[in-house]
């Protein structure tokens, strides 16, 4: 009776522990200590005003001044820590079409219709309509076609938010961004990561995903909807074993 009992509770952590959801709850957000940009933050200090030096009185009183608290200060993303805005609009389309087509055909005859008289004395012992006139006969023909066709269309537009995490001794900056929104029982992740320049960044504090070397972006999701849509973990597992 133990037994039985200790089976069913296996069991039960076995198929909990094989759904990426929890039974009867949403899927939980990724802690903010893992992500990236969590470092940036931690080590990120503002100016100390104190040991800040003064501005003259003529820039303090100036709206013309470059500091970034003015009216006109440039507040685009400089420093670690920092916060930009990354602006995916992808609109792409491929096509892609070959075809093959070859064919081969050989013939091959050999006979021995004189050898030292030796096919004439076999064909007498062979049945009527055989001879040797022609021993080996042969023919071989090969025909290969192939076709291909590859078509994309993939469109995407998106807003996110993203940490500076470094700046190279270039000046180019590791930016990274994370983005989660949970509805009901479905999450949905955007990740964006790339270095960018700091000329590139516009007025609005803003970059297009067109403008980042090395884009690493991700747009998927977790939750009851998606493991749905996902084949069984025994199923993956058949599917890479058979041959067929």
């Amino acid at each position: 009776m133990f037994l039985s009992k200790f089976a069913i509770v296996c069991a039960a952590l076995l198929i909990t522990a094989c759904s990426s959801t929890p039974i009867g709850q949403p899927p939980p957000f990724t802690p903010p200590e893992a992500t990236t940009g969590r470092a940036a933050f931690a080590t990120y200090t503002q100016p100390d005003p104190v040991n800040a030096v003064a501005p003259s009185g003529l820039q303090a009183a100036s709206l013309w001044t470059r500091d970034r608290g003015s009216l006109l200060g440039d507040r685009r993303a400089m420093q670690r820590g920092d916060i930009m805005t990354v602006v995916i609009e992808i609109d792409d389309e491929a096509e892609i079409s070959n075809s093959t087509d070859r064919s081969r055909s050989g013939s091959q005859q050999l006979g021995v219709p004189q050898l030292f008289g030796l096919p004439q004395r076999i064909d007498n012992r062979l049945p009527d309509g055989a001879s040797l006139a022609s021993a080996v006969q042969l023919n071989s023909q090969s025909d290969a076609n192939g076709t291909g066709s590859v078509r994309r269309n993939e469109k995407l537009t998106l807003r996110i938010a993203a940490t500076i995490i470094d700046v190279l001794p270039n000046g180019v900056l590791s930016i990274s961004g994370n983005q989660e929104v949970r509805v009901n029982f479905e999450l949905r992740e955007l990740n964006v990561s790339g270095y960018v320049r700091p000329e590139d960044i516009t007025r609005q504090n803003e970059i297009t995903y067109d403008k980042i070397a090395s884009a690493r972006i991700s747009y998927g999701g977790r939750g009851q909807i998606t493991d749905v849509q996902q084949p069984r973990y025994g199923q993956q597992a058949l599917e890479s074993i058979l041959p067929f």
